[in-house]
């Protein structure tokens, strides 16, 4: 059973806290309102999911929890509660990486044949020149033979996760962790990625012991041009870490392959964000040059 979190002496938040989450949530409300997401939507969002969290993350495995006990640690009113409980409504779909695209993609990133000499994926041809070298449509077809190759192709395509080259040979390219076309995948990775990144540092602020890796370089006063050329170096050396991370991960997944016990899943990813500032270290941020 989780531990309830701390409030202070007249049962209120931790100020700290508060102020942390007006800082977050800015950004996701500006998201929210850019794409039409009004606030009684996502207020009725936000209550079902109050009632999940609290039956799903701080029950008792042996007993189910009363509607009048969750409504007591949520605040949500118990009328609500039972309604809320009686239908869940709408659940998380399954992840796109899990289906084909996401399987090939990962082998093209992570198996040796399918890397050069600096461990990046290789241009492909459609088909292979010799019998057992590299190819697109023998990329495919050893992940499923229900696929036609030139469908993944043409869908990757339009996704803009991969070109082909004066040769006709197909590059995957170096965003193509992230889709730039296809609003659903971008809005499933979206959800998905800052999910895992704000349970990473949840988990650390409730004191988890050794605490996940969290970390972010940060610095102030810059001009836009450093900002740009910064953004560059981002790019490249956060491709560099997800592909290599990429390639243990494909290492590792295959040898637990048999292994019963192997019910863990795992995350990892890189960011960069740039704005002006009309004020350094305004909202409480830390000072130029800090790594937090």
């Amino acid at each position: 059973m989780t531990p309830l979190p701390a409030q202070d002496s007249a049962g209120q938040p931790p100020d700290a806290l508060v102020k942390a989450l007006r800082r977050l949530l800015r950004p996701l409300v500006r998201t929210l309102v850019a794409n039409g997401l009004a606030f009684p939507y996502f207020a009725a969002m936000l209550k079902s999911i109050y009632v999940e969290v609290a039956e799903s993350e701080f029950g008792d495995m042996e007993a189910r929890m009363s509607d009048s006990r969750i409504s007591l640690m949520t605040g949500v009113h118990r009328k609500d509660v039972r309604r809320l409980r009686a239908d869940p409504g709408q659940r998380d779909s399954t992840s796109p990486a899990t289906g084909l695209g996401g399987q090939i993609m990962l082998l093209w990133t992570g198996s040796p044949d399918y890397l050069d000499s600096d461990g990046r994926p290789l241009p492909l041809p459609r088909n292979a020149d010799t019998p057992g070298a590299p190819s697109f449509d023998g990329l495919v077809e050893s992940v499923s033979k229900d696929v036609r190759p030139r469908a993944v192709l043409d869908e990757w395509l339009r996704l803009g996760v991969a070109r082909l080259d004066a040769s006709g040979r197909v590059c995957l390219e170096p965003q193509a962790f992230v889709p730039e076309k296809g609003f659903d995948e971008k809005a499933y990775f979206f959800g998905r990625d800052i999910r895992d990144h704000i349970a990473a540092a949840g988990e650390n602020l409730e004191g988890r012991i050794p605490p996940f890796l969290e970390r972010t370089v940060y610095y102030d006063r810059l001009s836009a041009v450093s900002a740009d050329v910064l953004g560059e170096a981002a790019r490249s050396i956060g491709m560099e870490a997800l592909l290599a991370m990429n390639r243990e991960a494909l290492a590792r997944s295959q040898a637990d392959e048999r292994d019963p016990e192997a019910r863990h899943r795992m995350s990892f990813g890189v960011y960069f964000y740039s704005t002006p500032e009309e004020t350094p270290g305004e909202d409480g941020e830390p000072v130029s040059g800090s790594e937090t």
